[in-house]
């Protein structure tokens, strides 16, 4: 752990206003208490500090832990970009308005910047030690002291061949403007000095570093050792600048604002995106990362950049821990997970593939990463090649380079068939793709609709028509992910295919509200936010306070990547009161206090951080009966209990009727989740987590769904063997 310390202990006691910890002892925090809330940042930061704890955890392969380090400051970086930016910005514009836990934009900023620092300086510390494991492994990264006389000789020469010619230096002058550093951009500044009529004469210069090269360069040899770019171009700069004495130079790395602003009047979506796009170019600085550089050097950087004192981070180490993930590149398969067989549902393999006729025999669900997202892709491309399709209709908010589904929409369209695909333009980074996939869309023959302007569509459904003899048959999956098939291999999500007619009609009515601004009416089965979700969550929470109030048993279990909306937080509290046993499942951020006496004694919250990234989002409602049962009521969702989620975008919550994906969705997913306890932490009252006591015999949900199949979509497989159940599964770690 970070200065041999965890995330429970000072490293992370994220409390600037108040001892959280003795708060949470105090049995006066009541629902009028500003203190039942605990702040979105903070509870963000530890989350990143747990990813970044696994980076420390010995169970887990070298590269592995490496991984964990690269997604860390990649959070980070994000982090920054989107939730400090928005601290900052409302800063600068005055703004007073308090969160729910009480504290101003100002006080968050100081805060969440005090804590970052903390979280980057762990950061820091944990690449030290795992460079070093590293070299012992046989990898080691050079450092310029250490590069012997053939190193040297060898750099220079791929310095000439490789590097200058790409480099551009920039002088710093009243002649010459201070040039503009991208966001993510690393640069490096020099301090020169040139003899010129026998005295002196001081220059300052930038030279940023090339874009599309590697961070981490192979010198070649029998054995694996590599060298950062930025060293290269620190041992050869005096090639750069061979008239000037190199008094001092740094290297830096700046992050911008990149939240983009959208005119809710706009006539043309698109235009009004790709303008906002190139202004998000030139956001405002919100962190200035340097190495070790000297006063008059960096106010010169701050001055030139505009850049407040407070966003200036000193790092000893390498800036930009993100791209360590470039050595995880390397042949070592000794040092990563051991790969596993993805698997195929074995009713739609017995059928030859025809998903149509598997979905007719009965519901199924598929669980990624553990079974193949290639049956989604199968969904689609089979109604693109089938005659009988009339109709086909797809959410995408993101998706991949060379997308399969995009793909099979062309072909549908191609085909004739009548398409529609509701691109979000608001998925966050992925707005320049969504703009191409909606142009090459749209010249296949494809309806693109943009959706709303005020609210993003985060809705994950497919739907087909097929003309079957006389009639019309529609087909529909529901996801809890996005229909991205690199991001299906490692995040957990539900992909849920029926032919409901019920369920069918209300997606048909959904399309048409993200279509046609028509809003849904008397939707028989599925909810639909930002109508009717969170009023049916608040519907099944005040059922099972009646079922605790008459006696009978009443329990909760949720899973979700975020718990943030105060008003669902204090119907949980409301339920906890009155007896209602509530068991959370929450990846990331979570501002409801578990355990607090009085209020919430009755809520348990675990976050599950391990080899896959938890992202399905369910929720279990006992309906007066102990959990797990058949006769609860089970939902998975596109939505985590946001404010934004539950009343500024378009979510569903679907119903879970079918008996074997019912007791798939209970008795498996959710049962292993709650059991975990390899790559499990406990809420604290006071924000904190404590890692599940484990030992290599704890059961790890991750490993239980590697090596077990599912419940639905197994055809006669089912028959002949079942899956042990992880209510009575012994883990095979």
């Amino acid at each position: 752990m970070c200065h041999g310390v965890s995330v429970t202990d000072k490293a992370l006691n994220m409390d600037a206003t108040m001892n959280n910890q003795a708060v949470a002892q105090k049995s006066d925090i009541t629902l009028q208490s500003k203190e039942r809330f605990l702040n979105r940042e903070l509870s963000w930061l530890r989350f990143n500090q747990r990813v970044m704890e696994e980076a420390q955890n010995e169970s887990h392969p070298l590269l592995e832990r490496l991984r964990f380090l690269s997604i860390s400051a990649a959070n980070l970086d994000e982090f920054y970009m989107v939730r400090v930016a928005g601290l900052v910005g409302q800063v600068e514009a005055g703004v007073l308005k308090r969160s729910p836990d009480g504290l101003t934009p100002f006080q968050q900023l100081d805060t969440v910047r005090e804590h970052a620092n903390d979280l980057m300086r762990c950061q820091r510390e944990v690449w030290v030690a795992l460079k070093a494991q590293l070299a012992d492994a046989g990898i080691e990264v050079v450092s310029r002291p250490d590069m012997t006389r053939a190193d040297k000789e060898w750099v220079r020469t791929y310095f000439r061949e490789h590097v200058f010619p790409l480099l551009t230096p920039m002088a710093v002058d009243p002649a010459h403007p201070f040039p503009f550093i991208p966001n993510l951009g690393f640069s490096m500044v020099l301090q020169l000095s040139a003899r010129a009529g026998g005295s002196k004469v001081a220059r300052k210069a930038l030279m940023p570093m090339p874009n599309m090269m590697d961070r981490f360069v192979r010198i070649p040899g029998d054995d694996t050792r590599f060298i950062l770019l930025d060293d290269v171009i620190s041992e050869c700069v005096d090639e750069v600048f061979p008239d000037f004495t190199i008094e001092r130079s740094a290297w830096f790395r700046i992050i911008r604002d990149t939240e983009i602003e959208v005119d809710e009047g706009a006539e043309d979506l698109v235009g009004t995106f790709k303008t906002a796009l190139k202004k998000r170019i030139h956001g405002e600085i919100v962190r200035l990362s340097v190495t070790d550089m000297s006063e008059d050097l960096l106010q010169m950087i701050m001055d030139e950049m505009e850049c407040d004192p407070k966003n200036v981070v000193r790092h000893g180490a390498m800036l930009g821990l993100s791209e360590t993930d470039e050595l995880l590149k390397l042949d070592r398969p000794d040092l990563l997970f051991k790969p596993y067989v993805t698997r195929f549902p074995e009713r739609v393999r017995e059928l030859n593939g025809d998903m149509f006729e598997a979905i007719r025999r009965k519901d199924f669900v598929v669980h990624h990463p553990y079974e193949s997202f290639d049956v989604v892709v199968q969904f689609i491309r089979q109604a693109a090649a089938d005659p009988n399709v009339v109709a086909v209709k797809q959410t995408l908010y993101r998706t991949s380079n060379n997308s399969p589904i995009v793909a099979a929409l062309v072909q549908a369209a191609e085909a004739g068939k009548s398409v529609t695909a509701m691109v979000e333009l608001k998925a966050r980074f992925d707005e320049e793709a969504n703009i191409r996939w909606a142009r090459d869309l749209e010249r296949a023959g494809v309806n693109v609709v943009f959706g709303f302007v005020d609210k993003k569509t985060h809705a994950k459904i497919s739907l087909v028509v097929r003309r079957e003899g006389d009639s019309l048959r529609s087909y529909v999956h529901f996801g809890t992910g996005n229909y991205h098939p690199n991001t299906a291999r490692i995040y957990t999500d539900l992909s849920y295919f029926s032919d409901d007619p019920a369920l069918c009609r209300d997606a048909a009515q959904i399309f048409n509200f993200m279509t046609g601004y028509t809003e849904p009416r008397g939707l028989e089965k599925l909810s639909v936010a930002p109508l009717t979700l969170r009023e049916t969550l608040v519907e099944h929470m005040e059922a099972e306070i009646e079922n605790a109030k008459a006696g009978r048993p009443a329990m909760i279990w949720a899973k979700m990547n975020s718990l943030v909306d105060p008003d669902i937080i204090d119907e949980l509290y409301r339920a906890s009161m009155a007896g209602v046993q509530i068991e959370l499942v929450v990846r990331g951020i979570c501002c409801l206090r578990p355990g607090v006496p009085g209020l919430s004694d009755n809520i348990r919250v675990k976050s599950i951080v391990g080899r896959f990234l938890e992202h399905s989002r369910i929720v279990v409602f006992g309906n007066g009966h102990a959990l797990p049962s058949p006769r609860a009521k089970v939902f998975m969702s596109s939505a985590d209990w946001m404010g934004r989620n539950l009343s500024g975008r378009v979510e569903v919550l679907v119903p879970i009727e079918n008996p074997t994906v019912h007791q798939q969705v209970v008795e498996q997913v959710m049962v292993a989740n709650l059991k975990d306890s390899r790559q499990s932490w406990d809420m604290n009252a006071d924000g904190t987590y404590t890692r599940e006591p484990s030992n290599e015999h704890g059961f790890c949900a991750h490993t239980y769904f590697m090596t077990n199949p599912s419940l639905s979509g197994r055809g006669s497989a089912l028959e002949q063997h079942r899956p042990a159940m992880p209510m009575s599964a012994a883990d095979s770690a």
